[in-house]
């Protein structure tokens, strides 16, 4: 039986980091919420690149604002800021939903965000009436950038959201709540595709979908032109105390989920990406065990279609083939598992964060694969190319950050996550579901063949 080896390494610097500050993680939540704002907390900085970050790789403008704090105030607070920078929003904008993120800056002064918020209702009131403010709903979320991941800041952002905004009820609302983690709108459009075949009616926290791939079109009279279609409705996020049950597609989004269960006795499930055809098989079952309802065959045709994809290609092209996989620990983990049900060899995963969970799921896909594994656990691109100059392997899949290491080493690499910045169109095409392993083995397949088959046997044989 195949083990999984873990190197854990300590390091006195992180050079090329897989991961980023906290903040992100909590823009991109707020970003999938109906006239949803974030504001950040903290410098200009804390914003601009993080849109930057998210024009690159979704091809979408991305509105967060921010309260620009500079040197004063480190020692008079930013009090001032955010008090104006709410009202100003408020005034504006006119949000359902706005999402105050903190930074490194506004978490080492030390700033009451809790009360400057309570202040700025008041202000709000006084400008906009008490009926207007009301209908504005403040969601505090806490992500000091100096410790953690953006990961672990998207799992804050979806907590915080849900105990502020979540309002219980008598009745079940017969719905499903749905965690996606920080995927692509593809991914989550799959999502809603999946749950549909089943009849069942999920509440994304939060929808993504049509903010970062929006349609170009002229917005409507009623609407208001600064926001982006789509997102998840703020009587949805209210209404998911009331849901049958919360299934997290990302293995370090479970705050939320235990948090709903613990006050309002609510069941969840917390899990790696449901990439591949095991992953997908355990979220459909999961789907049926929450809502009672059976599994159609147009689902069953979907899978069917996937398995007949990977018999066409797996031992003609990807058996025995060593894959080296970096990036977000829960996607990494999915399609180490998906890899190995190519026949393929998961040779090293390598994530940036320390989560526990990315241990435990990989062990369960080491023992399932045919050679041992080996973890690189809480490194980064550094640590990964020396690995890979000791222990080559035949593909890479990862971000584009790792295109330069790729080249270097003369590996192909095949590009899932985050950020995806060299190629066009990947943010639509969907990696999760069966649909998305169908993408998957394509793109893998085509990959390897445009590497080791176009070159060394066809072109040679004319």
């Amino acid at each position: 039986m195949s083990e999984l080896n873990v190197i854990k390494k300590e390091r006195t610097a992180v050079i090329n980091p897989i991961v980023t500050c906290q903040p992100l993680g909590a823009m991109y939540a707020v970003s999938g919420i109906e006239r949803g704002m974030p504001l950040v907390h903290g410098s200009q900085g804390c914003s601009t690149f993080v849109r930057y970050g998210f024009a690159r790789h979704f091809r979408e403008p991305a509105d967060i604002a921010v309260t620009s704090l500079h040197e004063d105030a480190a020692v008079f607070g930013g009090r001032k800021n955010l008090i104006s920078g709410l009202g100003n929003l408020a005034a504006r904008f006119k949000p359902d939903v706005m999402g105050v993120v903190t930074t490194c800056s506004s978490e080492i002064i030390g700033d009451d965000v809790a009360g400057f918020i309570k202040t700025a209702k008041v202000e709000i009131a006084k400008k906009m009436g008490e009926e207007a403010a009301d209908k504005i709903k403040i969601v505090q979320i806490n992500t000091p950038s100096f410790v953690e991941h953006q990961f672990k800041g998207y799992d804050n952002a979806i907590k915080a959201i849900v105990d502020t905004l979540a309002e219980p009820k008598d009745e079940e609302n017969g719905k499903l709540n749905i965690i996606p983690g920080i995927v692509n709108p593809g991914d989550i459009r799959e999502i809603k595709h999946m749950l549909s075949l089943m009849g069942v009616e999920g509440i994304l926290l939060t929808d993504t979908s049509d903010p970062f791939d929006s349609p170009l079109r002229p917005s409507k009279a009623d609407k208001n032109p600064y926001y982006q279609k789509g997102g998840t409705p703020l009587a949805d996020l209210q209404d998911c105390a009331n849901s049958l049950g919360t299934i997290s597609l990302a293995n370090y989004a479970n705050s939320a989920p235990a948090s709903l269960e613990k006050k309002y006795n609510m069941p969840s499930k917390v899990s790696e990406a449901p990439i591949g055809i095991q992953n997908t098989d355990s979220f459909i079952r999961t789907v049926k065990k929450f809502t009672g309802n059976d599994v159609t065959d147009e689902i069953l045709d979907e899978r069917g279609i996937v398995i007949d994809a990977m018999a066409d290609v797996a031992s003609r092209y990807l058996f025995g083939r060593k894959v080296a996989i970096y990036g977000d620990p829960s996607i990494t983990v999915g399609m180490a598992r998906f890899v190995a049900e190519l026949g393929m060899i998961p040779k090293v995963v390598c994530t940036g964060v320390k989560n526990e969970y990315f241990v435990n799921d990989l062990k369960k896909v080491a023992k399932e694969s045919d050679e041992d594994i080996d973890a690189l656990f809480g490194q980064d691109l550094r640590a990964l190319d020396v690995y890979l100059k000791e222990n080559p392997v035949d593909l890479m899949i990862g971000s584009s950050d790792g295109r330069l290491m790729a080249k270097d080493l003369g590996i192909p690499l095949y590009r899932v996550g985050y950020p995806v910045y060299d190629r066009v169109g990947y943010q639509r095409r969907p990696i999760i579901g069966y649909n998305g392993a169908l993408n998957l083995v394509d793109g893998i397949t085509n990959t390897i063949l445009d590497k080791y088959y176009e070159t060394q046997d066809w072109k040679l044989q004319q």
